[in-house]
């Protein structure tokens, strides 16, 4: 299928974007299940040529069929999820088996992807969506890699609200299982609870943690972004996995993501830093984009989040594709 309005096959694309309509587990705003479709209506606004990465579009970027079988078990585990949080103990276990089922139709699909020697995306959804991408991603490279986290929440929590796949765990999942990144660096967190924050403490270094606060002290100080860039981009390895939800922007870019928060980066500060990326040698092997939203009412007429969550994709595609070049 064509996102960007731009046609090519599966075989002749260097990207492919495996979208999952999904949001058992989000504990604020709902819609984010629509994103997947919200995105790829809005993308076509997007011209390919970029003054950075100039035609790397032309790499192929191929969208696969959304899942209406997902959609319609994200509802189900979504109403599961209202009773649960209501003290119904069989509705949260049959909640987190369907979260369990999602996480494996990704961790199959992104494999499938890598043995066609691929590029894997996942395009939620929650940020529950991507832990089975970044399983295949890893067993690819042996562990071999970091995780560069874009978010305004830490999402390290354990367990959410008894939610073994919550939004709000999936790193803490990560980076407790047996195939663990060497490295998690995050960016723009602004919100998170002492329980975290400690988490981030007692992580031996694994967990570096660039809070927006202190992000935007330094450029207070004069420090400029590209010395800031710089220092995060120097504390990942040379494989990365990309995480990005898109509420780590300014809100003014996501009005109706699931949980915004004031603060986060602006467009440019975001394209930057993906651009620092390739300039110190980095190579991006994977990347996922989550929590792009219309909002509660399901309107998919909302267009300015799917026209900025685009955006974002089209730079992730480009700097992945161009970091590919070295």
């Amino acid at each position: 299928m064509n996102i960007f309005d731009y046609d090519v096959s599966r075989e002749n694309a260097k990207i492919i974007m495996i979208p999952v309509p999904w949001e058992a587990t989000t504990s604020y705003g709902a819609g984010t299940a629509l994103a997947p479709e919200l995105i790829l209506r809005a993308s076509a606004q997007q011209d390919l040529f970029d003054l950075d990465f100039k035609n790397n579009y032309q790499a192929g970027y191929f969208w696969q069929e959304i899942p209406a079988q997902l959609l319609e078990k994200s509802h189900k585990a979504r109403a599961l999820a209202e009773k649960a949080r209501s003290g119904d103990s069989t509705a949260l276990s049959t909640c987190n088996t369907l979260c369990a089922e999602m996480v494996e139709y990704v961790y199959t699909q992104a494999k499938q992807v890598i043995k066609e020697g691929k590029i894997p995306v996942v395009v939620g959804g929650d940020h529950s969506t991507p832990q089975g991408a970044i399983r295949a991603v890893s067993e690819s490279v042996k562990g071999n890699f970091g995780v560069l986290h874009i978010d305004a929440h830490a999402d390290l929590r354990n367990a959410y609200q008894g939610f073994t796949y919550s939004h709000a765990s999936i790193f803490q999942n990560v980076m407790e299982a047996s195939w663990a990144p060497k490295k998690l660096v995050q960016v723009a967190i602004r919100d998170f609870c002492e329980e975290e924050f400690d988490y981030i403490a007692s992580s031996n270094g694994k967990i570096k943690t660039f809070f927006d606060p202190n992000l935007k002290a330094a450029t207070y100080q004069g420090k400029g972004w590209e010395e800031i860039c710089n220092d995060i981009v120097r504390e990942l390895p040379e494989n990365v996995y990309v995480s990005v939800d898109i509420d780590g922007l300014d809100p003014a870019l996501c009005p109706n993501t699931g949980t915004p928060v004031a603060g986060g980066l602006d467009m440019s500060q975001f394209k930057f830093l993906l651009k620092s990326l390739a300039q110190n040698g980095k190579r991006i092997i994977a990347f996922d984009l989550n929590e792009v939203s219309p909002g509660a009412s399901y309107d998919l007429t909302n267009e300015w989040d799917g026209n900025c969550g685009m955006r974002a994709l089209f730079q992730l595609c480009g700097w992945c594709i161009e970091t590919q070049k070295k």
